[in-house]
């Protein structure tokens, strides 16, 4: 960020949190009254899409700007937190010239961006300048490979199927949609014990959702495996993406930055997609291409011994398939996502600018919601780990004519008392609240 964009930042948390540090004096419950408004209402942030402030938030600008002396500049945006990566290179680029530099240990910053391009390493659109090759080589600790310790690093099989998925994803060849090119993306997952491909697809994009699709499959094709093993990539280090892996008993595990070797499998096998699959494809569009791809996969790879372990995958992976755990029925809820809301005092809830109308029983209080972005008609919501049905979209003109019904809202206010008079009856809950 600018300068200005900085001072603009500070200048909106300043304007939050200067009733707390104008040197009017209030008292505790009078800032706690001013807190909780705060955290309530909406703000337009800038250059941010959240829209609400946590209590915690507000109480570390305090705390920076108290501690500071005042200074404005305490309240300007961290540094980056990508340390460490190319914003200027993709995740292949740097592999490859991270690669290269191991192979070329002595040469210079332009050699190696003059090598890169004449063996076509670069990712079309990327340019490699001079300023983002040294940075990297900085980063990484390339510079001076000659004075660098040997890297201890050894072969390693997973002892039986599923018990470890390597994922990655490979630019694949250009394809038309709407009269347009565009590229294609592979993402595939390898069972590193068999190397069979659980299961390979190509996108558009190497978006979440797109990952998240191929996962999903994988999952009902082949049952859940103990880890999965993948990279950097912002797909893969979605919080959605933990929280899908973490509620299915998967660990995790992430490679460290631009050093492929850990992923050599799932590499060898795009190398092997580049030199017997991509050449021969002599279609335009993606189904096509994924068409093609599917019958190259099932028919050619799966059926053919592998060279490392000389077994052909798909015999090799169903010959132990009794320590295979297999996908819950209700796969599909597992990838839902979560989302925390407060039910209004009429009964509304927002959800990625769709209106909802949740149950009497649950206003003013904060509620999880779980759906799937691609079909916001069915809305899940929980309270306190309870589920309470699905929400119903708002229709303002059936409302207008709809009665209230009392007697209703008020066996509902006697259901959730419930809680607050344990070993008392239906029948005497009804008589306190005047009923019968």
């Amino acid at each position: 960020m600018t300068e200005e964009e900085k001072m603009e930042v500070a200048i909106f948390r300043f304007s939050v949190i200067s009733d707390f540090v104008n040197g009017s004096q209030m008292g505790a419950k009078e800032k706690k009254r001013l807190l909780q408004e705060k955290c309530v209402r909406k703000w337009n942030i800038p250059y941010s899409s959240r829209t609400r402030i946590s209590k915690s938030t507000i109480r570390r600008w305090i705390r920076l700007y108290q501690n500071s002396n005042r200074n404005l500049k305490s309240l300007y945006p961290g540094a980056r937190n990508d340390r460490g990566k190319s914003r200027s290179m993709d995740e292949e680029t740097c592999l490859a010239l991270a690669s290269l530099r191991h192979q070329m240990p002595r040469a210079t910053a332009r050699h190696l961006i003059a090598t890169m391009e004449k063996r076509r390493l670069v990712t079309p659109g990327i340019t490699l300048t001079l300023s983002s090759v040294y940075r990297f080589l900085h980063q990484q600790n390339l510079m001076n490979l000659t004075a660098q310790k040997p890297v201890d690093r050894r072969k390693f099989e997973a002892e039986l199927p599923n018990d470890l998925w390597q994922s990655d994803v490979m630019h694949g060849p250009y394809v038309e949609v709407d009269n347009k090119r565009r590229k294609s993306y592979l993402i595939a997952i390898l069972d590193d014990h068999s190397r069979l491909i659980v299961h390979g697809q190509f996108y558009l994009n190497e978006q979440l959702a797109s990952y998240l699709h191929t996962f999903e499959h994988a999952l009902l094709k082949r049952g859940l495996p103990r880890k999965l093993y993948v990279d950097n990539g912002p797909a893969f280090r979605s919080r959605h993406l933990e929280q899908v892996t973490a509620a299915l008993g998967i660990a995790l595990i992430h490679s460290k930055p631009y050093t492929p070797q850990g992923r050599g499998k799932i590499e060898r096998f795009f190398r092997t997609v580049r030199s017997d699959f991509v050449t021969g494809f002599t279609g335009k569009t993606l189904p096509e291409l994924n068409e093609a791809f599917d019958l190259w996969l099932n028919d050619v790879y799966h059926q053919r011994k592998h060279g490392a372990t000389g077994q052909k995958p798909i015999e090799r992976f169903a010959a132990n398939m009794e320590c295979l755990r297999t996908a819950p029925k209700n796969l599909k809820d597992y990838f839902r996502q979560t989302a925390r809301r407060r039910v209004a005092k009429d009964r509304t809830v927002i959800l990625k600018g769709h209106l909802f109308e949740a149950p009497v029983n649950l206003i003013g209080y904060q509620v999880e919601l779980l759906y799937h972005a691609d079909n916001m008609k069915r809305v899940e919501v929980f309270y306190q780990h309870r589920s309470y049905g699905f929400l119903r979209w708002v229709d303002l003109h059936v409302n207008c004519r709809a009665k209230r019904d009392k007697n209703r809202n008020a066996d509902i206010s006697i259901d959730m008392d419930k809680k607050r008079y344990q070993g008392g009856s239906l029948l005497n809950l009804k008589r306190k609240k005047g009923h019968g």
